[in-house]
């Protein structure tokens, strides 16, 4: 246990493991088990979201002596195999959170979406206008119901959030001006804040800013591992101690 009563958790996102790439992540693994006393994926864990992938990932994943959560992200739904990716995750004792929660250690709450896209502040998209439009801007809308519903459900001190795309602008910053509105959307950010988060994590922007806050200063941290490596000394994770 960590000092202090805080808990000592590893977070990292963008794994995009390929299926020939046996052992890459050991040494992840190896310092992860030494260093925290949990694990959060925060998506795209495979690189095209296929079977073999997951395999190569999960054979790995059960060197873990920690407990692991984990969401998916939008290359783990490219081979259509969601329903096998969950299988084998859970096979290695990795939980994948949709809408729902886990608890590490009876101290950490966990609640887990994918999360999606849609812009931010004033520019978030609105649901107006072609059918299709309306359907974009209800898939960040049902994310957001469910991230809710999970952190509802939670009734440990405290809680985090993990995600795979972000709920700030902040921490996109960095990515191409064009890209951003795909990075994420601030209808994430409002169930962390009504429920009292105290962190968030997500992926998904490899060029984007480590660490920002949601209006009402909830740190949000992007963990993906390019964005780790490039600004912190080729790390492939981060520990924090909540």
């Amino acid at each position: 246990m960590a000092a202090n009563g805080t808990f000592r958790l590893a977070a990292v996102a963008d794994l995009h493991c390929r299926q020939d790439q046996h052992g890459r992540f050991r040494e992840l693994v190896k310092m992860v088990n030494g260093e925290a006393e949990g694990l959060v994926l925060a998506g795209d864990l495979t690189d095209h979201g296929l079977v073999d992938e997951v395999k190569t990932l999960a054979e790995v994943l059960t060197g873990l002596r920690v407990p692991c959560a984990a969401v998916l992200g939008n290359h783990d739904f490219e081979g259509g195999v969601v329903k096998e990716i969950v299988r084998i995750l859970g096979e290695a004792k990795v939980t994948v959170l949709d809408g729902d929660h886990a608890v590490f250690d009876h101290r950490l709450g966990i609640a887990g979406v994918k999360g999606f896209a849609g812009g931010f502040d004033k520019a978030m998209l609105q649901a107006f206008g072609e059918p299709v439009i309306k359907a974009f801007v209800q898939e960040a809308v049902n994310e957001s119901l469910k991230l809710e519903a999970a952190l509802a459900q939670l009734e440990v001190e405290k809680k985090i959030v993990l995600m795979h795309y972000a709920p700030i602008a902040d921490t996109v910053a960095g990515e191409d001006l064009q890209l951003r509105p795909y990075l994420g959307t601030t209808r994430l950010a409002a169930p962390c804040e009504a429920f009292g988060a105290v962190a968030v994590f997500h992926g998904h922007a490899h060029h984007g800013t480590l660490e920002g806050k949601t209006p009402k200063g909830i740190p949000v941290y992007n963990v993906a591992m390019p964005l780790i490596r490039k600004l912190m000394d080729d790390k492939r994770f981060r520990v924090f101690e909540l």
